[in-house]
């Protein structure tokens, strides 16, 4: 996929760069995997705003994805490539040989009319989904199980991917997209491939108006605002500000936030920085 550069006959249009959808082989999306997405406009059950800066944006159906591939030894043929308004990656309409239809995250390069397989013993190609154990060192996954059988949960953006470095005993090594290593049971499951809309990061909205479109209300700055609204604000002209913190004072840059006894830290090998 590729982004467009649109003719500037509106200043909103000047700098965008749009999707161009190449990708996309149908609009209308398989019913029986739609389910309603109800917006809440950031307020609780009480109607108190307690998320700032949600609200509006255009109505979406949420599309039911099937993350955890436990169809062993039935191939599915992919019908369509199609957009999903609620990620950043494609979806692909795979129809399974028994009649069941499911949709899965598209990777890059999938194509209509592709056979994907699912389960142990399978091939390590584009698509297929197998436990991490059986794959080659080297291979590109993405959809990755932490949890043997919970459903992917690593590397399922647009673009993203990690790599099956190391394999030892149980476990096998993989590096994430964030740059960090970290051991993965042998027996959880990945798919092969990196997944689809790669060049999403190189997407420009080009007006506020296209924000609003996506359900996102206007952020006020922090030194913008008065002293009792945000620790950052007050002071005469642009004096004011101080150490970059949250509207509850947390500091916003530098700080860690991961707790030092985390249960997982025994798995990562080296950390993302």
């Amino acid at each position: 996929m590729a982004v467009k550069k649109l003719r500037p006959t509106t200043p909103g249009q000047r700098y965008r760069l749009a999707p161009a959808f190449d990708e996309i082989t149908t609009d209308k999306p398989e019913k029986s995997l739609l389910k309603r997405n109800k917006h809440t406009g950031g307020r609780n059950n009480s109607g108190k705003m307690t998320v700032r800066n949600v609200g509006g944006g255009h109505k979406k159906k949420l599309r039911i994805i099937d993350f955890k591939r436990n169809k062993h030894g039935v191939p599915a043929v992919i019908k369509s490539v199609e957009y999903d308004p609620t990620r950043t990656a494609r979806i692909a309409l795979a129809v399974y040989a028994d009649g069941a239809k499911t949709y899965i995250i598209a990777p890059e390069g999938l194509q209509v009319g592709q056979t994907v397989v699912s389960g142990t013993g399978v091939a390590p190609e584009l698509g297929n989904c197998m436990p991490l154990g059986e794959m080659p060192l080297g291979t590109i996954v993405h959809n990755i199980e932490l949890k043997p059988g919970k459903g992917a949960s690593l590397a399922r953006s647009a673009g993203a991917y990690a790599q099956l470095v190391a394999k030892e005993g149980k476990y096998v090594t993989i590096k994430l997209p964030s740059g960090e290593m970290r051991l993965v049971l042998a027996v959880c499951s990945a798919t092969v491939g990196t997944v689809s809309n790669g060049d999403h990061m190189n997407v420009r909205l080009g007006k506020a108006g296209r924000n609003r479109w996506l359900g996102k209300r206007p952020r006020v700055r922090g030194v913008a605002m008065n002293p009792v609204d945000h620790p950052m604000g007050g002071g005469e002209g642009r004096s004011s500000g101080g150490h970059p913190r949250s509207r509850t004072g947390l500091y916003a840059k530098g700080k860690k936030t991961r707790h030092p006894n985390k249960y997982s830290d025994k798995m990562i090998i080296s950390k993302r920085k």
